[in-house]
């Protein structure tokens, strides 16, 4: 009898034991997968997703992307909650007219904004008659067909034009309306380590034309180039009812690079 109470406590501690290692080598595991995920959120790749429609077509509500936190160097905006433990960029390089880039808005830091980079420091930027103007000279821009817009379940056509800009990067903007109320501007001059941002739907974006609320975007502020759309789902739709993913995915986005 003694025997078998002995083995019954040896096995009891045993099975206690193989207990405790089982949810030890739980928490290793978890920790680890952390620790990585955080590791690739602050130096490679950070998602984002398209709330408004101020990059229409390029970007459309819904998209899900993934910005490269390495493509310009890291500030510390990189870092989770951005504390602000050093000022400027570390492995700086700069980026270039055309990049789509998500940064933090110079006058609330909490907030991100994605648009596409069109004046580089020192550049005088102004839109004429809708038309932009870079160190006095027009983008060039051809008319295309039209984009078929269907917000709110109504269909409508937008015009649209494919812009290339000075150093061949293309694209299409679209024109809401005629005479739209940044279609002219006054000369913006690009002050040193800044950058002019600019959404693709002209007439449906809040960027560095209107400098009481964006304006010259320090390169301190940038977060990163987005990259690809790793996720897209229609206008309305929530990403987590994956019930109906089969007609509210837009499967022809998903893995595209962003240009």
């Amino acid at each position: 009898m003694l025997q078998r109470k002995d083995n019954r406590s040896i096995e009891a501690q045993t099975g206690a034991a193989k207990k405790e290692g089982g949810v030890g080598e739980t928490v290793r595991v978890v920790f680890h997968a952390l620790i990585i995920a955080l590791v690739i959120r602050t130096f490679l790749f950070q998602p984002f997703n398209i709330p408004t429609g101020s990059m229409i077509e390029t970007l459309l509500i819904g998209d899900y992307l993934f910005v490269s936190k390495y493509s310009y160097g890291y500030s510390h905006y990189s870092l989770p909650l951005s504390p602000p433990l050093f000022s400027g960029r570390i492995f700086s390089s700069s980026p270039e007219r055309g990049d789509i880039v998500v940064f933090r808005l110079p006058r609330d830091d909490s907030t991100d904004y994605i648009k596409r980079i069109i004046g580089l420091p020192g550049d005088r930027i102004r839109v004429i008659d809708g038309v932009v103007q870079i160190n006095g000279l027009p983008v060039k821009r051809q008319r295309i067909e039209d984009f078929i817009s269907d917000e709110g379940g109504r269909m409508a056509r937008v015009k649209r034009w494919r812009e290339t800009l000075p150093n061949g990067v293309s694209f299409t903007t679209l024109d809401l309306q005629e005479n739209g109320f940044y279609d002219n501007t006054p000369e913006y001059l690009v002050p040193p380590g800044h950058y002019f941002m600019m959404g693709d739907n002209r007439d449906n974006s809040t960027d560095s034309r209107v400098l009481s609320q964006v304006g010259y975007v320090p390169l301190e502020n940038i977060v990163g180039r987005a990259q690809v759309i790793f996720f897209s789902i229609g206008e309305g739709e929530r990403a987590w009812t994956f019930w109906r993913w089969p007609w509210s995915v837009r499967w022809s986005r998903l893995f595209t690079i962003v240009r």
